[in-house]
């Protein structure tokens, strides 16, 4: 239910002005302050829904919409430094051109709402009462990400996130009103090549798994930012498919897979 008390419209109005504030000291930093907020609407929607997989219950729209404050939180503080240097290309109208670079990065993670929801659709279908199913889905998922990892495909899109001034004389071409919009959105489907096989392991883990969530986020902000990238990617690679064997043993691990096993019996094993 919508929250109409003064409290919440004097929180509204602090968040605003920390927003405000944000964008004339620092607009990437407005950038952290829409990812924090994102991240705190996720764990109470979380609170609620537990670490469900599947479409949750959701019907498509809904469920694109989750998913798109979920990327929000795990995508917007990744893209910040790329944002901060993005920027300083800028010499007018910085607020709007920042908001229209974050619309179109937003934009392609949401538009992979659609395509997840068809694949939370058969996980639903598969793991329905069938633990088997459920397992062997979990293996596949881990082996994909594992697999992908350790491509040059990855290494080729980890290179290209981690170049901004790269993706800068890149985007340097565009022109127009939307041009920002554009690069925004080009620039999102580069991180969306590069991060899908990670965040397809919320699908094992569970989607509205908050802790995931977060050791997901990280990996994917790490890899972008050390100058050891490549090199964790790789590590990540090899775990989920040491994990990928290990779920055979203990299928608990995929946690989110089974939940909704047990949320459809009602907790029977």
């Amino acid at each position: 239910m919508l929250d109409l008390s003064p409290r919440s419209f004097a929180s509204l109005s602090a968040y605003a002005a920390a927003v405000e504030i944000a964008l004339r000291r620092s607009y990437p930093s407005a950038l952290l302050l829409v990812g924090a907020a994102a991240w705190v609407a996720v764990a109470l929607i979380a609170r609620d829904m537990g670490a469900m997989s599947g479409t949750m219950g959701l019907g498509v729209l809904a469920f694109v919409g989750v998913w798109a404050l979920m990327m929000a939180a795990m995508m917007v503080p990744s893209v910040s430094p790329f944002a901060s240097f993005y920027t300083r290309t800028f010499t007018d109208g910085r607020g709007l051109r920042l908001a229209m670079f974050s619309a179109g990065y937003l934009m392609a993670w949401t538009a992979a709402g659609i395509p997840a929801f068809v694949v939370a659709m058969l996980v639903d279908h598969i793991v329905d009462d069938h633990s088997r199913g459920a397992t062997a889905l979990a293996v596949v998922i881990f082996v994909a990400c594992g697999v992908y990892q350790l491509t040059p495909w990855k290494d080729r899109c980890l290179t290209l996130c981690r170049s901004p001034l790269g993706f800068t004389l890149r985007y340097s071409a565009y022109r127009g009103r939307t041009r920002d919009l554009r690069v925004g959105a080009a620039h999102g489907a580069f991180c969306l090549a590069c991060c899908w096989a990670l965040m397809a392991l919320l699908f094992a883990f569970g989607l509205m798994n908050v802790v995931a969530m977060l050791v997901i986020a990280s990996i994917v902000f790490a890899e972008k930012i050390s100058a050891r990238g490549i090199g964790l990617a790789r590590v990540v690679g090899a775990a989920s498919l040491v994990v990928a064997v290990l779920v055979i043993v203990r299928p608990s691990i995929a946690a989110g897979l089974y939940h909704t096993n047990m949320s459809m019996t009602g907790g029977a094993t």
